[in-house]
Order: structure tokens, then C-alpha cells, then sequence
């Protein structure tokens, strides 16, 4: 992809929104709940404790995540829309 988090962020592609309800009704493009799970694309090498120590962050790429509803960093890169989270957004790997 081009792009290298720092620190402790991380890269995810997003799922795509649902364009449609359960009961089968089509959502309207700015109706669509913001989606709150993706892939994970890049990890940083992770941030220094207090102690100078690295901890590694806890996902790595092609993880499937679950993430804060409003955390991160919308970024449009090489054609594609990725965000930017911190490692402390991030609040589950789905397995």
C-alpha cells in the first residue's frame, strides 16, 4: 500500500457500510451507519513504556478488528479510503 503507521497506529481498511436494513429497506448514502469493523492493513512497531521499553502492538495485518465508532483518521490514499487508528481504539480481533 505505500503507507507505514508510526508508533502505535494502525492501518484498516474499513468494511463497506450496509446499504440496506434488516426488514429490506435501501438506505440513503448519508443514512448509512458509519461501519465499525475492517482488516487490518499495516501496524507500527509500537510505542515506548515509561520505562523506554517497546510494547509491540497487539494486532497484526489481515487481522479482522472492531473498532471505536468515531476514533481514527479518515485518509484517502492510492485510490483507496483507509483509517488511521491508535492501538487503544481498536477494542477486539474477531476470530
Amino acid at each position: 500500500m505505500g503507507l507505514k503507521p508510526l508508533g502505535d497506529r494502525v492501518i484498516v481498511k474499513a468494511d463497506e457500510a450496509e446499504a440496506q436494513t434488516a426488514a429490506g429497506l435501501y438506505l440513503a448514502s448519508d443514512a448509512k451507519e458509519k461501519p465499525q469493523t475492517g482488516k487490518v492493513i499495516a501496524v507500527g512497531e509500537g510505542k515506548l513504556d515509561k520505562d523506554g521499553n517497546k510494547v509491540a502492538v497487539p494486532v497484526k495485518p489481515g487481522d479482522k478488528v472492531i473498532f471505536g465508532k468515531y476514533g481514527g483518521t479518515e485518509v484517502h490514499y492510492a485510490g483507496e479510503d483507509v483509517l488511521i487508528l491508535r492501538a487503544d481504539d481498536i477494542y477486539a480481533i474477531c476470530e
